[in-house]
C-alpha cells in the first residue's frame, strides 16, 4: 500500500491533471442535490440532468415534493431505471424533510442516512458538495481507482476504503 506521503501525492496529481473536476449533477441548491443524488444510483448523471429539470420545475420544493402522487413524480423520472422505487424513495424523503427536519436538507451523516433511499455515499455527496464538509463519496469508480493505485488494500470494502482515505488525505 502507498504510504500517506505517496497517496497525497497521488491525489495532488490527479487534481493537477484534472483542476476543473467536480459534481456532474445539476442542481442549485441541497435539496436539488439531494433528490439528485437519489436518482443517481444505478443511472448516469447525464440521465439523472435529464430528468430533474421537470422534476424540479414541477416540485421545487420538499413541501411541493411531498404533496405530489407518486405517479405525477413517475412522470417526470420514467426514463431512469428503478423509477417506481426511486418515485416512492424521493417522496418518503421529502415528506420526512418536512417532518422531522422543518424542510431543510440536514448537514449530518447520521441525520441523512436516515432518509429514504439515502446510504453513505450519497450522505457523503451532499455532505461535500452542498456543505463543504469533507467527506468522501466512494463508488465503484473511486473504490477501483484506490485500489489500483495502491491507496487500499484490494480486499477492502467500500466502507474501509473510505476510512483508509480519511486516514491518508488532509481534510484541506
Amino acid at each position: 500500500m502507498l504510504s500517506k506521503t505517496k497517496t497525497i501525492e497521488a491525489v495532488q496529481t490527479m487534481g493537477d491533471l484534472f483542476p476543473d473536476a467536480h459534481c456532474e449533477l445539476n442542481h442549485r441548491n441541497a435539496f436539488e442535490l439531494l433528490i439528485a443524488t437519489i436518482l443517481s444510483a444505478q443511472a448516469t448523471d447525464v440521465g439523472v440532468n435529464k430528468v430533474t429539470p421537470k422534476l424540479f420545475e414541477r416540485f421545487p420544493t420538499p413541501a411541493h415534493l411531498a404533496a405530489a402522487s407518486e405517479e405525477e413524480v413517475i412522470e417526470c423520472i420514467k426514463s431512469l431505471g428503478l423509477y417506481r422505487s426511486k418515485a416512492k424513495n424521493i417522496r418518503l424523503c421529502a415528506k420526512q424533510l418536512m417532518e422531522q427536519f422543518d424542510g431543510e436538507v440536514p448537514q449530518t451523516r447520521e441525520e441523512l442516512v436516515s432518509l429514504a433511499g439515502v446510504g453513505r455515499k450519497t450522505a457523503n455527496v451532499v455532505m461535500s458538495v452542498a456543505f463543504n464538509i469533507p467527506a468522501f463519496a466512494v463508488d465503484t469508480h473511486v473504490e477501483r481507482i484506490s485500489k489500483r493505485l495502491q491507496i487500499c488494500r484490494q480486499k477492502d470494502t467500500v466502507l474501509e476504503v473510505e476510512e483508509t482515505l480519511c486516514r491518508k488525505i488532509p481534510k484541506e
